[in-house]
């Protein structure tokens, strides 16, 4: 018997043990590389080259994370919990890279109010528009996962930040069909629409510009370069 969708919330729902985890260790991460910690700038350039990626595929990622207590909850889609979570770190760790401010806030900006703030004066800007809705229109995980990286380089460019505890629940959420993926469409177009832009937003939304590049050409720091 197929497992009714759950209802649209007006507010956001708690997290679960993924989005938990995740805020945990995304954020005991950014905190060691604002610090300049070692480990966790060479543990970011790892999770980094998996951005956009099947993070299933990549040995290298294995362990940089602390998922026992996925393991540890019978509850769990187990594959689906870890590729929420992979995703999530990977894309946090392309985001953050030669930021000094925090681009993970807990508690912040849902992936559709980010996207608003790229667009110039708070208007529904129709090249930022399509790559928001490629990525809701995602077929698969890895497809989503390159879709989100191309937006992700966006908000970087314009130091927006994002809160990957949510994103990675959501990522979850995703993975559970049939009704996961257009409950997190609908989630991600509610916080598109419902931003509003302030005075501080449209000073700084003449910043963005239209591109059709997802390459990366940001100038690492001293201490990403050197991994």
């Amino acid at each position: 018997m197929t497992t009714a969708p759950p209802a649209p919330a007006q507010r956001r729902r708690a997290l679960g043990p993924v989005g938990t985890l995740a805020g945990s260790e995304i954020g005991r991460l950014q905190k060691g590389y604002l610090d300049d910690r070692p480990d966790a700038v060479a543990a970011l350039a790892r999770l980094r080259r998996g951005a956009g990626k099947d993070t299933a595929t990549i040995p290298d990622l294995w362990g940089l994370l602390d998922s026992d207590t996925l393991h540890a909850d019978p509850a769990l889609q187990q594959d689906a919990a870890h590729t929420a979570l992979y995703t999530a770190a990977t894309l946090y760790a392309l985001h953050q890279q030669s930021r000094g401010t925090r681009m993970h806030r807990p508690g912040g900006d849902e992936l559709g109010t980010a996207v608003r703030r790229l667009m110039p004066g708070g208007d529904l800007d129709e090249p930022t528009r399509k790559r928001f809705v490629r990525a809701g229109s995602a077929p698969t995980m890895p497809v989503l996962a390159t879709r989100l990286r191309e937006i992700v380089l966006l908000l970087r460019r314009e130091e927006i930040a994002l809160d990957y505890a949510l994103l990675a629940e959501q990522l979850y959420q995703w993975q559970q069909r049939p009704w996961g993926p257009d409950s997190v469409r609908r989630s991600w177009g509610r916080s598109l629409h419902a931003h509003r832009a302030k005075p501080a937003d449209q000073a700084e939304g003449t910043k963005a510009a239209d591109t059709d590049s997802t390459a990366d050409t940001d100038t690492d720091h001293n201490k990403d370069s050197a991994q």
